[in-house]
């Protein structure tokens, strides 16, 4: 963990990316109170410091010596604690494709999913697990030699995770006609359709499900209910505009709300001051 540690403070960047294509370091000096944002798909593993993110009712605390998996984007809201410069937070994270989960699922033979899985998850890395992420970083400082491992050694890391203890998880992603799929549709139409309002039978329907079992399905991933779920969206979506323009009522009507002084209330009870008083929300993924 000490070599890892000074690759990942070596190699953080103010944007997260990295010389590997969807690898993200993550080095973090102050904690402050907890700041909305969207979990991005990803697998994040810690290597120092203490993140605590809460997905609608649920609450998530992820350590050094363990990783999360966030198998749909979602809006969370989360913050480190117990670090400070000289002990920053530091971790390192994979974007999770869908395709890159197929391709492992295609060619071994690996349970089927069961259920619907949350969409965030929490687990012990296993030391197999430690030492891939860690061979994984080592490239950081090997450009020529990334280009040729780094693929092999994310193949190793997603075998880890998908044959361990939260599996079924990642497996889902990769499982066309697997219930996480079908939600994650729905996700992504919520998500591009925000400032509309629908209703739950035909969002349903984009999702091929019935509308008893999506809103079951729907709940159980994202731990919200297709409304809330949109309402999250909307707000952040508004943060983000307020900082370039700071006229209320246009912003409130842009996302979807019919009125401003509901918008205004909403907004408010989310991020604990009104609009015309916030600052710009910094979206950054759950790592």
């Amino acid at each position: 963990m000490d070599e890892l540690r000074a690759l990942l403070a070596k190699h953080a960047r103010p944007d997260m990316t990295t010389l590997i294509e969807d690898v993200l370091v993550s080095r973090v000096t102050a904690g402050g109170p907890p700041t909305p944002s969207m979990s991005g798909t990803i697998l994040a593993f810690v290597a120092q410091g203490r993140k605590r993110i809460a997905l609608g009712e649920r609450v998530y605390d992820y350590r050094a010596g363990q990783y999360l998996v966030a198998s749909v984007d979602m809006p969370i809201t989360g913050n480190y604690v117990d670090i400070s410069p000289s002990e920053p937070a530091l971790g390192i994270g994979i974007v999770l494709r869908p395709d890159k989960v197929a391709e492992i699922l295609l060619t071994n033979d690996l349970p089927k999913p069961a259920g619907t899985p949350e969409g965030l998850a929490v687990s012990d890395a296993s030391q197999e697990l430690i030492d891939a992420v860690t061979r994984l970083a080592r490239l950081l400082d090997q450009p020529r030699d990334a280009r040729a491992l780094a693929p092999l050694i994310k193949q190793e890391i997603l075998w880890r995770v998908m044959t361990g203890e939260q599996g079924a998880v990642v497996r889902q992603l990769g499982t066309q006609d697997s219930s996480l799929s079908h939600i994650a549709k729905a996700v992504k139409w919520i998500r591009e359709n925000y400032a509309e309002s629908f209703k739950v039978e035909n969002v349903a329907r984009i999702a091929g499900m019935s509308e008893s079992a999506f809103y079951r399905n729907f709940q159980a991933v994202t731990a919200m209910s297709p409304i809330q779920f949109q309402k999250q969206i909307r707000l952040q979506e508004a943060r983000l505009l307020l900082a370039t323009n700071r006229d209320v009522t246009s912003v409130s009507h842009r996302v979807g709300y019919d009125s401003p002084s509901q918008f205004s209330r909403e907004y408010r009870r989310q991020f604990g001051a009104p609009p015309s008083q916030d600052a710009k929300l910094t979206l950054q993924p759950a790592l």
